[in-house]
């Protein structure tokens, strides 16, 4: 009886330690590939994420740089494969003259920023350094241009600019300023955020707004076209996009943006990184809503665009919180720890399930502000547990998406629930299946078990990206305590994967 006993007790006790989750994978595959584009980043002028961030000159000396920006910034990105970077704004977008950073740079006006900290911004980073950066990164630049502030004509002469041959005063322009040939920008935000700092416009004046400049902007002297997007709401104004839709025809349109960040309380954000569970459980739940505002806003797009041919695009995402003790608050710096982490691998998954209709992302940001992948402080540079999960899956890129069907194990804290498990699978080019695994929950391993339909694989392997606590992140003294590791725990057994995934970690598994 005593055995007995012992045995029932041992049983209850792993009940209540882990939670059980079941997933079908559908190996056969689906006809949806997921966008690289949705692995997009963003480089506002804020803060420290260009100057000192991305540039920090031509002239420094005790930095290692190329044309001013860091050359440890371009290495850890272009490990990333970003697909697109989203540039000078936010914010700053809509007070931004683009004239003001071409020629040479000790005869550019000098402007306030008044958005963000009220700094001098002396325009020595440029359409130019912006541009070639793109170059030697190999990604896409996507260019969010002045609504607020500015005009049809100087937005139609930047990408003139920026995309003309020769033959009109812009391509003489650029010639003049040292470089021949255009860098064919294909990306064009038409503003940000209308709703608010872009001019505290309503959904039907912006929407007019909008068809006048994309009349003017037209195919942006590209083949094929430029590839232009809205202003789109603000989290759940779901009015926002009922009008655009309505209004705008689709002939002028090929993408809606979407802005949605983990916040709890504005007024309020909390710690980035001494956060109890109460206020680590609010930000998941704000960050998992994105699943039903994708979903939401989806829907309304599929009313008025059956084909799918407008893209949403959610162009910044991720966590907002208080700013580091003695930083300006203007410059909104934040550490990043294994929240972070959980915020990134389960928004992801959400855009990768969902990649039929989300064709583009951008974090919020690449470089010392808000959730970034990158922080530095002069010579020193750390990668975040944000850039190792966007590295991990970055094996999703352009990949064909695989349908799962997830029942998770719950996460309750309180009277509330959220899913523990959000999960999401590809097959890439050369054949290899990948199923990325989070599991938000802050104490609770999850026993996951995963059906294969369609296929049978003979090999496995994984990384993992854990840590002891919630609130760990790495330091310039200490730079890789969050690193991912080879993960060995899962089994394949007659087309049966089982693991368990400890609390609040990421997992990426590849089968062939």
């Amino acid at each position: 009886m005593k055995k007995i006993f012992i045995s029932g007790v041992l049983l209850l006790c792993s009940l209540i330690s882990y939670g059980q989750t079941s997933i079908i994978l559908d190996a056969k595959g689906s006809d949806q590939q997921i966008s690289r584009h949705i692995y997009g980043h963003f480089a506002e002028h804020l803060g420290r994420s260009i100057y000192g961030g991305f540039y920090v000159g031509e002239d420094n000396t005790k930095i290692p740089h190329v044309n001013g920006v860091r050359k440890d910034v371009i290495a850890a990105l272009k490990n990333l494969n970003i697909p697109n970077l989203r540039w000078p704004g936010g914010c700053f977008a809509d007070t931004y003259h683009w004239k003001d950073g071409i020629g040479p740079k000790n005869e550019r006006p000098t402007i306030v920023n008044t958005w963000w900290g009220g700094v001098t911004e002396n325009n020595s980073f440029g359409t130019h350094d912006f541009l070639n950066l793109c170059e030697i990164l190999e990604t896409e630049p996507y260019l969010a241009g002045n609504v607020g502030s500015g005009s049809v004509q100087e937005m139609m002469d930047w990408v003139q600019y920026t995309n003309s041959k020769e033959g009109n005063p812009m391509a003489k322009l650029r010639q003049e300023n040292g470089r021949a040939e255009p860098w064919q920008v294909k990306y064009w935000g038409i503003g940000n955020e209308p709703w608010g700092c872009g001019g505290n416009m309503d959904a039907e004046f912006y929407a007019n707004l909008y068809k006048q400049y994309a009349t003017y902007l037209g195919k942006g002297y590209l083949e094929g076209g430029i590839y232009r997007i809205a202003s789109g709401p603000a989290g759940d104004d779901y009015n926002w996009t009922e009008v655009l839709m309505k209004k705008i025809p689709l002939s002028l349109m090929e993408g809606i943006a979407l802005h949605h960040y983990a916040v709890t309380d504005w007024e309020a954000k909390g710690p980035s990184t001494t956060f109890d569970e109460k206020q680590y459980f609010g930000t998941m739940r704000q960050a998992l809503l994105m699943n039903e505002l994708v979903e939401k806003h989806s829907a309304i797009m599929d009313k008025y665009d059956p084909q799918k041919k407008i893209g949403l695009v959610v162009d910044e995402w991720g966590g907002w919180y208080e700013v580091e003790p003695g930083t300006n608050p203007g410059f909104l710096y934040q550490q990043n720890t294994m929240r972070d982490a959980m915020i990134a691998g389960a928004t992801l998954n959400i855009f990768n399930n969902h990649s039929d209709r989300v064709r583009m992302a951008n974090l919020a940001q690449t470089i010392n502000v808000l959730q970034a992948v990158i922080l530095t402080d002069e010579e020193k540079m750390l990668l975040t547990p944000t850039y190792h999960v966007m590295e991990m899956y970055k094996v999703h890129q352009d990949a064909t998406l695989l349908p799962l069907q997830v029942k998770s194990a719950e996460y309750q804290f309180g009277d509330d629930k959220l899913p523990a498990v959000w999960a999401s699978a590809s097959r890439n080019k050369q054949g290899l299946t990948h199923i990325s695994l989070v599991n938000v929950h802050a104490s609770k391993a999850q026993e996951i078990s995963i059906d294969i339909k369609g296929a049978n694989y003979k090999k496995l392997n994984g990384r993992i990206l854990s840590s002891k606590k919630l609130q760990d992140y790495n330091t310039f003294e200490n730079p890789n305590l969050i690193t991912p590791k080879a993960f060995k725990d899962a089994k394949l057994r007659d087309n049966t994967l089982s693991l368990q995934v400890p609390p609040f970690s990421v997992v990426v598994l590849a089968l062939q």
